[in-house]
């Protein structure tokens, strides 16, 4: 560890302040550092490295959300139609994110891609005539999109033997089982990619790293500018800092500090946390039979977050299987947390809001305690839906991240659960932050760019325009809407990631 991040002192005051040594601040920090040079940016990370919470390899699926696999953004009409809106969307935000790391990678920001990111085909795997039926519709409605041409189906065993001998292994023939497959999919260790750019950050620019300092308070001055409590809580020291513009980009830890901010549109926010687990294996020989991320149907009053799936893992070189996730609970919100945390959350301006969202999602509350509860053997029993033969001594079981589940005001309902990513900004536009988690790191450079247009649209949309269509090629249009883009701009990441599908 740098001996600068740690004994440095932070100045009294920055242009920027980032909370948190994630995905989202790294990739908010480099943004603007493109943009401005000049501006005095600071990130502040409680921990002792960058990407240690949510960003970790290990604390999330590693999916590169393109929305190829995962059903739950396909919904089915009561008429019976597809809905692909919300897959297009998360498909091309996936290509915003692909199209700024080509950039970082093309002008040496970055070094050694396959680190980070790595071809895996991405598959929905549904068993069943209803199901089989539905996955059909959805793979004639996504194809009609230039984002998900080239997505194969089929019902054959043979077929399907061919993409995932490791789940066809044991089958009944008779078995009614459906597939898509899209080979242009990703694993992706954010992670790696984060600690690239914090590299880059801390060499080429000015940029200034704190690790260690931890964020307790945010106060708005009088002036509008913004006062933090930073604790370095190596040297137990406590100091003021200000700054102009506060992103927060700390996990968990966000609710409680858009809290203390006491922006008007924080209020009535709460959150849930939700821990995930995995059970994963090392066995070389099963991970040989299994090259694919495999998503499958939401059981009844599991959250989409809970979609089971078994995929292929790339981590520091070395390949894995995970499958669940299967829900945890503590009260922590962010992994090295604190068991107060879900307590000290809750106030008068949230109280209604969260039993609200209890009392609408009591079959939830039921999902979670019975995930709890559940032994690795009952585990492996999940498991042996994917993989009919599994041994106990293959897998072991991994704790995850941490997740807070938003609890947003409703009218009617008092409180409502959000599964999504939200962005939220004060009225002036002087203090963001993100809050919930899927499809979370995969969209981080779409939600950072969200955060500059409502936060700096007349900079965005004026001076940093021409650097932003660098970064970002295809920005400002809808992918959907044009095809020859969509393949030129995937021709292009895919050649400076070098992907190989």
């Amino acid at each position: 560890m740098s001996q600068s991040l740690t004994s440095r002192t932070p100045k009294p005051k920055y242009d920027v302040v980032l909370i948190g040594g994630g995905i989202m601040s790294a990739t908010l920090a480099t943004l603007l550092h493109e943009f401005d040079p000049n501006l005095e940016i600071a990130i502040f990370e409680r921990l002792g490295r960058f990407a240690k919470e949510s960003t970790a390899a290990w604390n999330n699926a590693g999916t590169g959300h393109s929305a190829f696999c995962e059903l739950n953004y396909t919904p089915e009409k009561p008429d019976g139609t597809i809905d692909i809106t919300k897959a297009e969307s998360i498909a091309e935000q996936f290509e915003i994110s692909k199209q700024f790391w080509a950039y970082l990678v093309t002008k040496g920001y970055i070094q050694e891609p396959k680190d980070f990111i790595n071809s895996c085909p991405h598959m929905s795997l549904v068993f069943g005539e209803k199901d089989a039926e539905y996955l059909k519709k959805r793979h004639d409605k996504m194809t009609e999109s230039s984002l998900f041409s080239g997505m194969e189906f089929s019902t054959d065993h043979d077929k399907l033997r061919e993409w995932i001998p490791l789940v066809m292994s044991k089958r009944n023939k008779s078995e009614v089982m459906a597939a898509t497959k899209m080979d242009m999919g990703t694993d992706v260790n954010f992670g790696t990619l984060t600690r690239k750019m914090g590299r880059h950050l801390l060499e080429d620019s000015n940029v200034e790293v704190f690790l260690y300092h931890e964020v307790k308070d945010i106060d708005p001055k009088e002036n509008g500018k913004w006062e933090m409590k930073v604790k370095d809580r190596i040297h137990n020291h406590k100091q003021q800092v200000a700054a102009d513009f506060v992103f927060i980009g700390a996990g968990g830890y966000a609710l409680p500090l858009l809290d203390s901010s006491d922006i008007k549109e924080s209020e009535g926010y709460g959150g849930f946390p939700v821990s995930g687990q995995w059970l994963v294996s090392h066995n070389q020989d099963l991970v040989e039979k299994h090259q694919a991320k495999v998503y499958t149907q939401a059981t009844v009053d599991a959250p989409p977050m809970s979609v089971p799936h078994l995929d292929l893992r790339i981590i520091d070189g070395k390949k894995a299987l995970l499958f669940g996730p299967f829900a945890g609970f503590s009260t922590k919100f962010l992994k090295e947390g604190s068991y107060l945390d879900l307590p000290e959350s809750v106030n008068t301006k949230n109280l209604r809001s969260l039993f609200g969202a209890w009392w609408h999602n009591i079959p939830l509350t039921k999902y979670l305690i019975q995930q709890v509860a559940m032994t690795k053997s009952q585990r492996m029993q999940h498991l042996r839906e994917f993989i009919k033969d599994a041994k106990e001594e293959d897998w072991e079981l991994k704790v995850a991240g941490q997740r807070v589940q938003i609890i947003k005001k409703d009218e009617k309902e008092g409180g409502k659960l959000e599964f999504g990513t939200e962005v939220v900004v004060n009225k002036s536009g002087t203090i963001a932050s993100l809050l919930g988690a899927s499809p979370g790191a995969s969209t981080a450079v779409y939600a950072m760019l969200n955060v500059l247009e409502k936060c700096f649209p007349e900079k965005l949309h004026g001076e940093w325009k021409e650097k932003l269509l660098e970064m970002v090629p295809s920005y400002g249009k809808k992918l959907a809407e044009h095809p020859e883009l969509t393949e030129e701009i995937r021709n292009y990441t895919k050649e400076k990631l070098e992907l190989e599908y």
